[in-house]
């Protein structure tokens, strides 16, 4: 129940039952996947990490990310496996009327329907939101692509980094003027959690109004959204050429720190932090002076700060500065490799990332789900399939709540 109310309804469905029913606060929801690479699957993923029945659609090709390296079997490289857990496949040629037929009746018992197919193509195979509404008013059609509909880049291709791109991140890591990349598929992981939110929030209106509704969650404008957020600066009050980026995240010496041996991570942030930092540099003096005295003088003055900060910083070793911010409360952290966090005392003291035997692929470790929830937990059910490797029993009996 939420708020007094009734939790999403599942579709019914005449498949056999096992009496083997996953657990999860989506127990018993059923999504079709139509999704490929990272922002779509991430967002299935998610749903499924959450108790949803997900089958996965895929053409004879598969995913493209299943052939991404590094692999020890054809077609189940590591990105994939990280971005298709809880996920059944199965193998389908829309441009086939049986095939295609097969989907439809997939639709028809569906809750959710998530792609990244461009929506005119979706149209062209007779499955656009009105065609399936029509067989299935309670479906929620959820479309992640590039860019919305409403603008004149409708239907313009569109990966990461042209996001990256287009949407300020890359110019906002330009510190020394020549933009670059985020080192993640920042923009399709946030598409993905925004897609997320917005199928959660479309279920729990259908569970007032019994109606599905067509969702857009377009990377694009997702990313802008994102980025704005803090800094908007001057452009918030409408001003004639405004200054934009939120100084102490543009501020060139927010960065790692140098200590005497190595890097650290490093925030005073309140008055209090920044008195107790300056104590223990010996120089109590400093939180006196007018341009760092409180918030909003340190936010006019944020690169002079922080360029006190780095030089401050360079007196001690990493382990000296984490014993005594620790004790001081400050907020502090070690620079972290990928590597050192297999070897996370905090991630392994909570099972984070859990190992998993394959008769094909051998040993396989994935991140378990950072939520935690008290009595419907998320839980990884399935390693990622093979390409169809659900087809015969999807089509035998469509869809079995016991996936």
């Amino acid at each position: 129940m939420i708020d007094g109310h009734s939790p999403p309804t599942p579709s019914q469905t005449n498949a056999p039952n096992t009496g083997l029913r996953p657990s999860g606060a989506l127990a018993g929801v059923r999504v079709l996947d139509m999704t490929s690479v990272g922002m779509g699957p991430f967002c299935t993923q998610m749903l499924g990490d959450y108790g949803a029945n997900v089958i996965k659609v895929e053409s004879t090709a598969g995913d493209v990310f299943r052939h991404a390296a590094p692999a020890k079997v054809a077609a189940m490289g590591a990105p994939f496996l990280q971005f298709n857990r809880n996920k059944r496949s199965i193998m389908l040629n829309l441009k086939d009327q049986h095939d295609l037929q097969t989907l439809l009746e997939l639709a028809k018992g569906a809750d959710v329907l998530v792609f990244n197919i461009r929506p005119q193509s979706m149209r062209k195979l007779g499955l656009g939101h009105e065609a399936l509404a029509a067989i299935n008013p309670r479906l929620i059609y959820c479309g992640v692509y590039g860019f919305s509909e409403k603008g004149p880049k409708a239907g313009e291709p569109a990966y990461d980094d042209i996001i990256q791109a287009v949407g300020g991140m890359a110019s906002l890591q330009s510190a020394d003027g020549v933009p670059r990349f985020v080192t993640s598929i920042i923009a399709d992981k946030i598409a993905g959690l925004t897609a997320t939110h917005a199928i959660l929030a479309a279920l729990y209106e259908r569970s007032q109004s019994g109606q599905g509704q067509a969702i857009e969650v377009p990377m694009f404008e997702t990313l802008v959204s994102f980025n704005m957020l803090e800094h908007m600066g001057e452009a918030t009050f409408g001003e004639q050429n405004p200054q934009m980026g939120y100084p102490r995240a543009v501020s060139v010496h927010r960065r790692p720190y140098r200590t005497k041996d190595g890097y650290i991570g490093l925030l005073p942030y309140t008055t209090a932090q920044w008195q107790r930092f300056f104590e223990i540099v010996e120089r109590p003096d400093i939180i006196k002076d007018p341009r760092f005295v409180d918030p909003a003088a340190r936010a006019k003055n944020v690169d002079a700060l922080y360029a006190l900060l780095a030089d401050f910083v360079t007196t001690k070793t990493t382990d000296e500065w984490l014993t005594l911010l620790k004790q001081a409360d400050i907020p502090s952290g070690r620079i972290n490799s990928l590597h050192d966090l297999l070897d996370d005392e905090h991630l392994a003291a909570q099972g984070f990332f859990q190992h998993f035997e394959d008769p094909q692929l051998g040993t396989v470790i994935i991140p378990k789900s950072p939520v935690n929830m008290s009595r419907t937990p998320t839980g990884v059910r399935c390693l990622a399939p093979q390409l169809g490797e659900h087809t015969d029993e999807i089509k035998q009996h469509g869809w079995s709540d016991d996936a």
